[in-house]
């Protein structure tokens, strides 16, 4: 039960953050340079289907071993590689793929994917600290 919550709360934490991220920052942005790529509303079940492996990733990958360790460090530095590396897997590969791909998309989601994870690594360790793990 107490993985439950921890997963949960990190949930809570990733959620909060990356919502301000994406309707009062980025937004504008993305509208800018890859607005023709965007749907009117996103695929919800895709949206969900990411977001609930991503975020057991973050768990398993990133806030277990920082508790294990007993090292916000770790789980932090350890949040923000995932995060580089999951992001750059679709980041690179629209580069790849799609013609005209802007690079400063690439940069700018490589960017907040690390940071963001590493964030939610924190707070996840944190969570778990809280919960006694």
């Amino acid at each position: 039960m107490k993985y439950l919550a921890l997963y949960g709360l990190t949930a809570l934490g990733f959620f909060a953050i990356d919502f301000v991220w994406l309707t009062r920052i980025a937004q504008g942005f993305y509208q800018t340079h890859i607005g023709p790529y965007l749907r009117e509303e996103p695929v919800i079940w895709a949206a969900v289907g990411f977001y609930t492996l991503y975020l057991l990733g973050v768990v398993v990958f990133a806030v277990l071993p920082g508790l294990e360790a007993g090292a916000l460090v770790r789980a932090a530095g350890l949040g923000a590689l995932f995060g580089l590396v999951a992001y750059a897997t679709f980041d690179l590969t629209c580069m790849a793929l799609f013609r005209d791909f802007p690079p400063i998309v690439v940069a700018v989601d490589l960017a907040w994917g690390t940071v963001l994870t590493s964030c939610t690594a924190t707070i996840g360790y944190l969570a778990g600290r809280w919960l006694g793990l």
